[in-house]
C-alpha cells in the first residue's frame, strides 16, 4: 500500500542529513547566544523568496525555517500574525509575473518547536525573481545572483542536449522509410532486420511488446518528417550583392526551402546549394569551364555540421543558407553548448561536443560525417588549402553561424605576381616562398620558416627542394659564403638571404620548352625509357634549366607533375601541352 511521506518526517531526514543543494536551513531567531530574540520578519520573508527563486531556477529544493545551520531546531518563535506573513512570502516577495510552480507550505511541530517547510520543484515555465528584481540559482549550498539569461541558456541547453533521446509516442515502423533503413543497415549491420538496425543504433527500445522510436529516428528516417517536426529544413537564399536590402530593394533573386528526413535533407540541400556556388570562367586554355567558387566538401561539411548539430529543440526555426557575391553563410538554431567556445574551435584542437549524439552517431555510420571533432578541422584546412581566407564563426545566444568568405589569402599585389606562374599549379606554401622572391629580392631559410609557420626542417627541405626541381628557385649565396657573413654580422646562418625566385618570364620559357619537347616522343600511356629522357634533353634549349648538368629530369618531371611515379604522362601534362602545342 502506498504511504505518503509526512512533513515531520521529511524535517527528521532533513536534520540528519544537513544541508545540501536541495535542503537550506533557515534561523528565525537574532541576536548573542543566550539572548536570541526573534528576528524581523521582513528578512525573513527575503530569506525565503530568495531561497526558493534559486531553488526554482535550478534543480528545486525544501527550505526549512526555524532550523540552525548545524540542524539544531529553534523554531520560530513570531506571533500568529507574523507566522502568516511568512507563510505568504512565496506569492509576496516573488515577481508577480515569475509566479513559484505550486509551492508546498507546512507548520511542523518538533519538540514543542514550529518549523515552516516550504518546498518547490524545478520550474520549467519560467525564470523566476524576487519582488526586488533579483535572479537567483542554487550552487552547493548557496542561493547566488545571476543573470536571467543565463538560466535561460541553461534551460535552453539541457531541453535541447535531451531532445533526440526522447521515445515519442504515437510513432512506429510505419511512420519510417524502412528502405532507407535497410540501406543504412547494408552497411552498419549486414543481413540484421530493421527493426534490430534501429536498437544497433540506439534509436529504438524493444519493451517486450513493440519497438519504441527515440525523435533521433523520426529525425532521421520519417517518411513525413513535417508530422514530428516541422522545421526539419534548409532554406536557401541567394542573394545579389553583398547585403540583403529591405523593401522595394529586396535583392534575393531566389529563396527555396527544402524539407526531408536529415538523411535525405542533407543530399537535396547541397544539391540547391551547389547549384548557386558555380560560376562559369574563361580559363587559360581558352574554354569557359564550371569553378565552385569555395572547396566543395569544405561546404558540406559545413552543411552536414549545421544540420547535426543544430538545435533542434527549437521547432519554430530550420537551417538557413545565405549565397551573396562574396561569402557563403550558413546559420543553425542553437548557440554551441556551453562545454565549447568559439575560441575551442578556432585552436583547431578537435574541441566538441554532440548535441544530438544519436544523430550524430547514425550520420557516422552512414560516412556523412568523419570522426568526431574533425569536421571544423577539415573546413579549415580545405579553405587553406584553395587560397581562401580562414572560415568566419559567430555563436548568439540562439544561433550559430559559419562563413566561407570568397577572399583569397594574397593581396592583389600579390595575386598579379603569382598569376605569371599559373602553369605550375602552386600549393599555397610554396605561394608563400614565391612572395618572399617577388621584384627580385633574396630570401633567407629563416624568412621560410616565419613566413610557413615551419618548425620541422625536413619540411622546409621538402618543399625547397620540390621549388629548386621546379626550376623557380636558385641558390644565389652558397652555404660557405652565408656562414662567413653570419660570422661576420653575428647573425645565425639561417637569417642570411641566400635563394632567389627566378623570372616568371624565365620559369614559363623553360616549362613550354620542356613540354613540347616532351610531345615529340611517341609515347602512348607507357612509362618513358631512359633513352627518351636523354632524347628530351637533346632537344630542350641549351641554358634550360631542366637540361643543365646535375639536374634531375625525371624528378623535375614528377615535382611538375607532368609525370606520375612510373614516369607515365599524367592528365596534367596532357592539358597543358594543348595549352602550349605550337601554332601552327
Amino acid at each position: 500500500m502506498d504511504e505518503e511521506l509526512l512533513p515531520k518526517e521529511r524535517l527528521e531526514s532533513a536534520i540528519r542529513k544537513g544541508e545540501s543543494q536541495f535542503r537550506e536551513f533557515k534561523t528565525a531567531l537574532e541576536g548573542p547566544p543566550g539572548h536570541k530574540r526573534p528576528r524581523d520578519v521582513r528578512d525573513i520573508k527575503r530569506d525565503i523568496a530568495e531561497t526558493l527563486v534559486a531553488f526554482a531556477d535550478s534543480e528545486g529544493g525544501q527550505l526549512f525555517v526555524g532550523v540552525e545551520d548545524d540542524g539544531t531546531v529553534t523554531g520560530v518563535p513570531h506571533s500568529a500574525n507574523a507566522i502568516e506573513g511568512l507563510l505568504a512570502a512565496p506569492q509576496t516577495n516573488v515577481l508577480a509575473q515569475t509566479p513559484l510552480p505550486s509551492p508546498l507550505k507546512s507548520r511542523i511541530y518538533h519538540d514543542g518547536k514550529l518549523v515552516l517547510l516550504f518546498a518547490v520543484a524545478k520550474s520549467t515555465v519560467a525564470i523566476h525573481q524576487t519582488s526586488d528584481g533579483k535572479c537567483l540559482q542554487r550552487s552547493d549550498r548557496e542561493s547566488i545572483p545571476i543573470a536571467t539569461e543565463i538560466v535561460h541558456f541553461e534551460r535552453q541547453e539541457q531541453r535541447s542536449r535531451s531532445y533526440d533521446r526522447q521515445y515519442v509516442d504515437g510513432a512506429d515502423l510505419d511512420s519510417l522509410d524502412i528502405p532507407l533503413i535497410r540501406s543504412l543497415g547494408e552497411q552498419v549491420a549486414p543481413g540484421m532486420s530493421e527493426e534490430k538496425v534501429l536498437q544497433l543504433l540506439d534509436l529504438a527500445d524493444y519493451d517486450g511488446f513493440h519497438v519504441r522510436l527515440r525523435r533521433a529516428a523520426l529525425l532521421l528516417f520519417a517518411n513525413d518528417v513535417q508530422r514530428w517536426h516541422p522545421r526539419c529544413q534548409v532554406r536557401i537564399l541567394r542573394v545579389v550583392g553583398t547585403e540583403m536590402r529591405p523593401g522595394k530593394e529586396y535583392n534575393v533573386s531566389n529563396d527555396e526551402i527544402v524539407r526531408g528526413n536529415i538523411l535525405t535533407l542533407l543530399v537535396r540541400a547541397w544539391d540547391a546549394i551547389r547549384n548557386h556556388l558555380v560560376q562559369v570562367r574563361l580559363e587559360r586554355s581558352g574554354l569557359f569551364e564550371e569553378r565552385v567558387m569555395y572547396p566543395e566538401d569544405a561546404c558540406r561539411e559545413v552543411l552536414i555540421n549545421a544540420v547535426a548539430h543544430r538545435d533542434y529543440s527549437d521547432e519554430g526555426r530550420g537551417v538557413e543558407v545565405f549565397v551573396y557575391d562574396d561569402r557563403m553563410e550558413v546559420r543553425s538554431p542553437g548557440s554551441l553548448l556551453s562545454t565549447v567556445s568559439v575560441q575551442d574551435l578556432l585552436r583547431l584542437s578537435g574541441a566538441h561536443e554532440s548535441r544530438n549524439p544519436f544523430v550524430a552517431r547514425t550520420l557516422r555510420e552512414a560516412r556523412f560525417m568523419r570522426e568526431v571533432g574533425e569536421g571544423m578541422r577539415r573546413i579549415f584546412a580545405l579553405m587553406k588549402a584553395n587560397d581562401l581566407v580562414d572560415p568566419e564563426l559567430r555563436a548568439e545566444n540562439d544561433n550559430f553561424a559559419i562563413t566561407l568568405h570568397h577572399e583569397s589569402v594574397f593581396s592583389e599585389t600579390d595575386q598579379r605576381w603569382l598569376a605569371a606562374f599559373d602553369g605550375f599549379n602552386l600549393p599555397v606554401d610554396e605561394m608563400k616562398v614565391l612572395l618572399l622572391g617577388r621584384d627580385g629580392a633574396l630570401f633567407s631559410t629563416q624568412q621560410v620558416f616565419d613566413a610557413l609557420g615551419l618548425v620541422d626542417a625536413e619540411q622546409y627541405r621538402a618543399l625547397l627542394s620540390n621549388l629548386q626541381l621546379k626550376g623557380l628557385v636558385v641558390t644565389q649565396v652558397s652555404k660557405a659564403a652565408a656562414s662567413a657573413r653570419a660570422r661576420r654580422t653575428k647573425v645565425s646562418v639561417r637569417s642570411v638571404p641566400r635563394f632567389a625566385i627566378r623570372r616568371p618570364i624565365d620559369c614559363e620559357r623553360d616549362l613550354v620548352d620542356l613540354i613540347r619537347a616532351l610531345g615529340s616522343l611517341s609515347v602512348n600511356g607507357r612509362p618513358l625509357t631512359p633513352i627518351e629522357l636523354a632524347q628530351v634533353r637533346g632537344k630542350i634549349s641549351p641554358d634550360n634549366l631542366y637540361g643543365r648538368a646535375g639536374a634531375s629530369l625525371p624528378q623535375a618531371l614528377q615535382a611538375l607533375e607532368l609525370v606520375d611515379r612510373d614516369k607515365t604522362f599524367t592528365d596534367r601534362y596532357r592539358k597543358l601541352a594543348a595549352m602550349y602545342a605550337p601554332r601552327k
